[in-house]
């Protein structure tokens, strides 16, 4: 496995959408760990944050077309996927490809349609793949689908089902900026002539590899027994309505495994698995009724309460 190629996409992935998002490195960085793990991402924050912005330079940065689709209760599947129509002029039908025919899509409020229009992205989350009157029709890679939901507007919305939540490989934030940062967004130019300005940072071929290498970083016994404890202690707390499923403990192994390499090592420590946990992690799982904590704030208590490895 190649280290300097992570290392080398990390830093390029940071000053090309450091330059559009300022201060949010941090988020950048586990976006490109769930592209390099072929996973989805869940954006949940306040309206204005960034969302929309960081997301199109990140498909600028890939070299990828970027698609954004407004969730509303009317949108239909066929809104998302496509419809074959009739061409008169040519006396034949023809298949009219919808937005979600591309490489980075943006589902803004998905949580705003209804639970028939959200199914609709399951098949693609998952299969990469689009099925329509019986043809199938895959889909180009790179492919990642990022979804946000505001927290704080809950009036007309549909929750997310658990099946749909558990295949976002992470749940980010990004948050306010400082203020220093702020002030700066004041006086540059604006965002989207920036945007314009960026360039691919990674060729077909180094994301191939950078999806291959990463699987050979070495997992020692102890650090994947504490991962698997992290995993067991959700599955049986009495807090929880359920724990972590199977699909969640392989992406936290996956994320550990490609955050060390692009820290430039061969192999995880704890920092990697622990690192990742409330953002792989917290969308996962479900609180009892009548709980005061946030998911976010169990994992955390959790991983203060387990021991960690020290070899």
């Amino acid at each position: 496995m190649n280290c300097d190629l992570y290392v080398s996409f990390r830093n390029r992935l940071l000053e090309s959408c450091g330059k559009v998002i300022l201060g949010k490195e941090e988020v950048i960085r586990r976006v490109g760990v769930c592209l390099i793990a072929s996973g989805h991402v869940l954006l949940e924050d306040l309206p204005g944050t960034g969302k929309t912005m960081l997301l199109r330079a990140f498909a600028r940065c890939i070299g990828g077309e970027f698609r954004r689709i407004q969730f509303t209760p009317d949108i239909l599947p066929s809104d998302l996927t496509g419809i074959h129509f009739y061409n008169q002029k040519e006396g034949v039908f023809e298949f009219r490809k919808g937005p979600l025919f591309a490489n980075v899509v943006l589902a803004d409020e998905i949580n705003r349609a209804v639970p028939r229009s959200q199914s609709a992205l399951l098949e693609v989350m998952e299969e990469r793949q689009i099925s329509i009157d019986g043809e199938t029709y895959p889909l180009a890679e790179p492919y990642i689908v990022m979804a946000t939901q505001n927290p704080i507007e809950s009036y007309g919305t549909f929750p997310l089902p658990e099946a749909q939540l558990d295949r976002f490989l992470m749940k980010l934030s990004l948050g306010y900026m400082e203020p220093e940062q702020e002030k700066e967004i004041l006086r540059r130019p604006d965002t989207k002539d920036i945007i314009a300005t960026l360039s691919p940072i990674v060729t077909a071929g180094e994301l191939a590899e950078l999806r291959r290498g990463y699987r050979e970083v070495e997992v020692s016994e102890a650090v994947t027994d504490y991962l698997m404890s992290i995993i067991r202690a959700t599955r049986e707390s009495d807090r929880l309505a359920y724990g972590v499923s199977a699909r969640g403990t392989l992406a936290l192994y996956k994320a550990a495994q490609i955050t060390a390499a692009m820290e430039g090592r061969g192999y995880v420590i704890p920092e990697d698995v622990k690192g990742n946990a409330v953002p792989v992690l917290s969308h996962r799982l479900a609180l009892i009724t009548g709980s005061h904590l946030e998911p976010e704030e169990f994992i955390r208590q959790l991983l203060d309460e387990l021991p960690v490895p020290l070899d």
